[in-house]
């Protein structure tokens, strides 16, 4: 029996309702056909709504707190046990192709980065790169969103490769700020676009595997929609602002909430009690500095580029057909968080636990053994990813790994595996520092040394508009839940020792 091949297809801060199948303003064919040959699971959370922590837990199968990447500007150690190094021990060829953002972009002589600048932009050096990075014994990388300064590694060389010796007029130079007169269309063309660069190399690693006969894990990385809201013509203009629903909050909404919710919705907030050393947190800023009419255009910008995405994501799928593998190749696609683009008057991401930020879209395809077609309320957590791979793969569970084998789920056998999502959020250790569990229909949230909080009845108040943390006839399902939430904690240690004696 031929073992399958894994195939994980991720976005970057995609909103868990932009999917054309299930929202008609945005148009996604290529995710809309997974969707009918596949199962959506509309209860997938990350981990943590940032982009390293995630991604660490996607390849390790535990948490932040547990795999030690606990926020931007952190790395993961490479002697975490990844699920790359697994299949690699199973005689699978494993590979990723795009962002992988598991180290800092500083270097330093304790805690060494290649993805650090001025490395990232040393071409010489990712000529002749050919290491194992953490458990993907081919890695071909980039690190920036739309024209941010830090591009170059294989997306750069690449370019030159297609002939465009002037690609640096097209990306910042390192000032570390955006152009503030480039907004909505990014003057690349598409045959330049990073989008075309993940596409075609990963089918041509597709095609290598397929001559070879080979058995693979590959990790095909997109960076959009993650903001600067820029996009290539025609996409700029695929979606009139005037005809998109724009999400909004509403007025008193944060009354209950804790204090740096109220801080975000003024003209100029104090966010010093939130900031050490002078650097600010993602997400604790003013969102009111936002117009009517760039909400609108940015709201278009951003389904532009979710639509461009799911083109390349498409010629990916073609590319299987043709190669004869669809049928034996197990596809996931997900994003590493959600986004805000006005939900709560909120924008982009950050220390905020609403589902908007901490559930992503989730699509499981495996013909013949993930039915088609179907919608499941089954929670699925991103750290599950890792474990369920190898359990479909046929390969044994490292104990390190705290994240549930979904495999009888993705399969339709079993309704669920879990009951709860534990969600993570810690910027520095005297800053915000926050945990949510998440079950059927509750959700709260604790914050370090701090007697607020957050509750949510999620079946009556979908929208988490009203904050029942301090509600007085909800103070035995507070406590009812923080029991719960630390029976959860305690689940989810690791137990790589088992017990071999009794003294």
């Amino acid at each position: 029996m031929r073992k399958p091949n894994v195939l994980l297809i991720t976005s970057d801060q995609q909103h868990f309702n932009t999917i054309g199948a299930f929202n008609p303003e945005i148009k996604t064919p290529n995710l809309d056909r997974l969707v009918r040959e596949g199962t959506m699971f509309d209860r997938a959370y990350c981990p943590n709504p940032t982009c390293t922590p995630t991604r660490a837990s996607i390849i390790t199968g535990v948490h932040p707190s547990q795999h030690g990447a606990w926020t931007l500007g952190t790395k993961l150690l490479e002697d975490r046990l990844t699920v790359g190094e697994v299949f690699k021990e199973h005689d699978y060829r494993t590979a990723l192709i795009g962002k992988a953002h598991f180290q800092q972009t500083k270097d330093s002589e304790e805690y060494p980065s290649i993805e650090s600048y001025p490395l990232l932009s040393d071409l010489e050096y990712w000529k002749t790169f050919d290491e194992s990075f953490y458990g993907f014994e081919k890695a071909e990388l980039a690190r920036n969103h739309t024209n941010e300064h830090l591009v170059g590694q294989h997306y750069a060389l690449w370019m030159e490769e297609k002939g465009c010796s002037n690609w640096k007029d097209y990306f910042l130079a390192p000032t570390g700020h955006m152009d503030p007169k480039e907004k909505y269309t990014w003057a690349i063309p598409e045959k330049y676009h990073y989008n075309t660069w993940i596409a075609e190399r990963t089918n041509s690693m597709l095609e290598d595997y397929v001559e070879n006969e080979e058995s693979f894990f590959l990790w095909s990385s997109f960076f959009d929609p993650h903001p600067p809201y820029l996009v290539p013509e025609p996409w700029d203009t695929m979606y009139d602002p005037e005809k998109l629903t724009i999400p909004k909050g509403k007025e008193g909404e944060h009354d209950q909430n804790p204090p740096h919710f109220q801080l975000t919705q003024e003209q100029n907030p104090d966010f010093t009690p939130y900031q050490e050393t002078g650097f600010g947190i993602h997400g604790y800023h003013t969102h009111k500095n936002v117009s009517e009419d760039d909400h609108k255009k940015l709201t278009a910008t951003y389904y532009g580029m979710i639509s461009l995405m799911d083109k390349y994501i498409g010629k990916i799928l073609d590319k299987l057909d043709e190669l004869g593998i669809a049928d034996n190749t197990i596809i996931v696609f997900t994003s590493d968080h959600g986004h805000f683009f006005g939900q709560h008057g909120l924008q982009y991401k950050g220390g905020f636990h609403y589902e908007d930020l901490i559930k992503v879209p989730f699509i499981v395809r495996y013909p013949e053994k993930v039915p088609a077609g179907r919608v499941s309320e089954s929670m699925q957590s991103l750290v599950d990813l890792a474990p369920t791979f190898l359990s479909m793969a046929g390969i044994s569970i490292p104990p390190q790994m705290t994240g549930v084998d979904q495999t009888q789920v993705w399969e339709g056998e079993e309704e669920q595996a879990r009951d709860h999502i534990i969600c993570e959020f810690r910027h520095e250790p005297t800053t915000i520092h926050q945990k949510t569990y998440v079950n059927e229909r509750y959700k709260i949230t604790v914050y370090y040394n701090q007697s607020y909080g957050e509750l949510y009845d999620l079946e009556t108040d979908p929208g988490e508009f009203n904050n029942l943390w301090d509600n007085p006839d909800y103070q035995t399902l507070k406590t009812d839940l923080l029991l719960k939430y630390i029976w959860a904690e305690l689940g989810k240690e690791a137990m790589p020792m088992p017990r071999i004696a009794h003294a």
